[in-house]
C-alpha cells in the first residue's frame, strides 16, 4: 500500500487501501454504497463470503447469494443508526441486505416494528417491501466473517466506510445504538476521529448505557446507547429478550424525536 501510495496510484479493490482512500471522498450514500460494494481488501473475508456462496446452506440451494459487502440499510435522513457486527454468512451475505434472511434479522426488525422504525416485522429478503423509518442499519465489518470473528485487522481495514457513513448521516443523526461489545468497540474511534468528544476514560458497553457526546465545533450533541446483539445465542438464552432490545429502541427513538409505537 505503501508503494502504491509513493507511486501516486489509486489504490484498487484488493488493496488495503480501498476504503481510507474511496470512502472518505463518497459524497452520497449511494456512492458509498457502489464503492463499499466492490471492496475486495481483506482477502479472508472475500475468500470466505465466496466459499460460502459456492457451498451454500440446504435450505437455500436453489438461491443465488449475493458474496459482497453488505451495504447499510435505512434512509439517508435517518436519525437514528443501528450498527452491529458483521453480515451473517447465510444472512445478509445471501439476501446483500443488512441484517436480513437471518434469526437475529429477525428478531431486530420485529423490535423495529414493535416501535414504528419498521414497516414489517420480518426480513426474508431484499425484495420483499420492508422499509425503515428514520432509521439506518450499518456495521463495523461489511462483508461475513469465518464464525462471526473478524479479526483487529479486518475492522480497521473496513472502518472507513463506517466513518464515512456517519458522517454522511452527520447533519440529522441524533442517537447511535451499538449491538454488542464489538459494535461498541469499534464506534469509539470513528466517532473520536469524527469530532465528537468522548469521555475519559472510555465508557464501557453494557446493555442500556447511555453516553452522551456534547456539540463540539464540529459535531451536534449526539447519544449513543448500549444493547446486547441480537445472536441467537443471546435470545435464545434469553440474555436478551425483546421487550429488553424494544426499551432501547424505544428511547432511541424518543431521544431523535421520533414518534413511536
Amino acid at each position: 500500500m505503501d508503494a502504491i501510495r509513493a507511486a501516486g496510484q489509486v489504490p484498487g479493490p484488493d488493496d488495503a487501501g480501498f476504503p481510507a482512500h474511496h470512502a472518505p471522498r463518497c459524497a452520497t450514500l449511494g456512492e458509498l454504497e457502489a464503492r463499499l460494494t466492490g471492496c475486495r481488501a481483506c482477502p479472508r473475508l472475500v475468500a470466505w463470503r465466496e466459499e460460502v456462496a459456492e457451498v451454500r446452506r440446504a435450505a437455500f440451494q436453489d438461491q443465488e447469494y449475493w458474496a459482497r459487502p453488505v451495504p447499510g440499510f435505512g434512509p439517508a435522513d435517518a436519525s437514528v443508526a443501528v450498527v452491529g457486527l458483521a453480515p451473517a454468512a447465510h444472512g445478509g451475505n445471501r439476501t446483500g441486505r443488512m441484517f436480513t434472511g437471518d434469526d437475529a434479522g429477525d428478531f431486530l426488525f420485529t423490535a423495529l416494528h414493535t416501535v414504528g422504525l419498521a414497516s414489517r416485522p420480518g426480513s426474508g429478503h431484499a425484495g420483499d417491501g420492508l422499509s425503515l423509518r428514520g432509521v439506518r442499519l450499518t456495521s463495523p465489518v461489511h462483508c461475513a466473517p469465518p464464525a462471526n470473528k473478524p479479526t483487529p485487522g479486518e475492522r480497521d481495514t473496513c472502518r472507513a466506510w463506517l466513518a464515512a457513513e456517519l458522517d454522511l448521516l452527520s447533519p440529522g443523526l441524533r442517537v447511535v445504538v451499538a449491538l454488542g461489545g464489538f459494535g461498541w468497540q469499534a464506534l469509539l474511534p470513528v466517532l473520536a476521529d469524527a469530532g465528537w468528544d468522548l469521555p475519559r476514560p472510555r465508557p464501557v458497553f453494557g446493555h442500556g448505557a447511555h453516553v452522551l457526546l456534547p456539540a463540539t465545533v464540529r459535531r451536534q450533541e449526539l447519544r449513543l446507547l448500549g444493547a446486547y446483539h441480537p445472536s441467537r445465542r443471546n435470545t435464545f438464552t434469553g440474555r436478551l429478550t425483546l421487550p429488553m432490545l424494544v426499551g432501547v429502541l424505544r428511547e432511541a427513538a424518543a431521544l431523535a424525536g421520533l414518534p413511536a409505537g
